[in-house]
């Protein structure tokens, strides 16, 4: 028997610090694992792009992020198979010539944030960007595609692009951030280029005492789950098809190492969906004592806040403050904290693979015991059984029972 060729030496241009990146080159991943696709890959050990000395390496074929103005320059002479992954573009003249694109769709991420903020009835609506740059393209589109969104509509379109992210001009951003909501009319939907800037958003609101989302709902786009990490308050975000990018970049490079021509190819791939969290669920209230309380509670009522600790934050006696709940809300200061813990409790069991009694510490139950008999008091459920019956499949409760 002959022996069998030596793998395709493939490089990988993506800065893997990047949500998105990472998710592209999982896409590629998910591809050799499901094929019999033997690839040598090359990627930086701290997964960063550099391309410098790229036109002296002796590989096979390229997969690269194309929205980053480097390496779409160190390419550009490239006599390698190369498969571009980027945005896309409103004007299909700006794509590169003969060179086979996998584009994550910019106007579809924005319509799908922008009408989920009117499906929450709002009627007033903002953009948060990102300032021109050369590595900015993708996010000018996305804001051009807002815009064009607002201007079918006969809204007003406000957009706002702060200034970059650095530690040196850090409070200044803050400052012009905070002021530039304080200024906005209420209630107001506010779509972010980024969950990146949806994160800084929410902090913002936070230091300005804007109620999120009663008084500003947020939604960002990438539904990255390190910046979910990072916000107290659950953040919406559009879901890219960025595994489908990569699982797409790696097919079509594939064939072009069999000898297949796809210099003409394009294909622009559509969000997947949105992860709908409490940023954007925008309830009407009239009561400002409300709105307050409501946004403390997102922010600690896991961790095992009372009524009269949200009484103090609002500054208001607690037997006014559970009038006020009453008239707008027809439930107590405590079950809204109960509801809260509930409702995160549920999203962690269908999420995560936390083990129960972690999921009782962190939604701030006193005891996993006590969690069960709220689950059972409130959805005639217990936690396994919730679980069961919302991942669609069954599950046997520690008790002996099932879902």
């Amino acid at each position: 028997m002959g022996l069998s060729p030596p793998p395709h030496r493939i490089a990988l241009l993506f800065n893997a610090n990047k949500g998105y990146d990472r998710e592209v080159i999982a896409g590629i991943g998910q591809y050799l694992n499901s094929t019999r696709v033997e690839w040598d890959l090359y990627l930086e050990e701290d997964f960063r792009s550099r391309v410098q000395g790229i036109e002296r390496w002796h590989g096979d074929g390229i997969i690269a992020d194309f929205d980053d103005p480097q390496v779409v320059e160190a390419l550009s002479k490239s006599a390698l198979p190369v498969v571009a992954v980027g945005g896309s573009y409103a004007n299909a003249a700006r794509y590169p010539e003969h060179i086979p694109y996998i584009a994550t769709d910019n106007a579809k991420l924005v319509q799908l944030g922008y009408r989920h903020l009117i499906d929450q009835g709002l009627s007033s609506f903002a953009y948060y960007g990102l300032p021109p740059a050369p590595g900015n393209a993708w996010a000018a589109e996305r804001e051009a595609a807002y815009a064009q969104q607002l201007l079918t509509d006969e809204l007003p379109i406000t957009i706002f692009r702060g200034q970059p992210t650095s530690a040196g001009g850090w409070d200044n951003a803050s400052e012009q951030l905070v002021e530039w909501l304080q200024e906005l009319p209420k209630p107001i939907g506010i779509l972010c280029v980024t969950d990146a800037r949806a994160r800084q958003l929410v902090q913002a609101c936070q230091l300005a005492k804007i109620s999120v989302p009663e008084q500003v709902a947020v939604v960002g786009i990438d539904n990255d789950p390190l910046t979910q990490m990072l916000t107290r308050i659950p953040l919406t975000s559009v879901m890219q098809g960025t595994e489908e990018m990569g699982r797409t970049a790696a097919h079509l490079l594939h064939q072009m190492l069999r000898g297949a021509d796809h210099s003409q190819t394009r294909i622009i791939v559509p969000p997947v969906g949105i992860n709908v969290q409490s940023s954007s669920r925008h309830q009407p209230l009239r009561s400002p004592l409300v709105m307050r309380a409501r946004h403390y509670i997102r922010q600690y009522g896991c961790l095992g806040v009372k009524t009269e600790q949200v009484a103090d934050y609002v500054g208001v006696s607690r037997t006014a403050l559970e009038e006020h709940f009453r008239r707008e809300l027809k439930q107590t200061v405590h079950q809204a904290l109960l509801q809260h813990k509930l409702e995160h409790a549920g999203e962690l069991l269908i999420s995560s693979s936390l083990p129960l009694a972690d999921i009782a510490v962190r939604c701030g139950f006193t005891s996993l015991q006590y969690m069960y008999a709220v689950f059972r008091r409130e959805y005639n459920l217990t936690p396994k059984q919730f679980q069961a019956q919302h991942r669609g499949a069954e599950i046997t409760d520690s008790t002996g029972s099932s879902a």
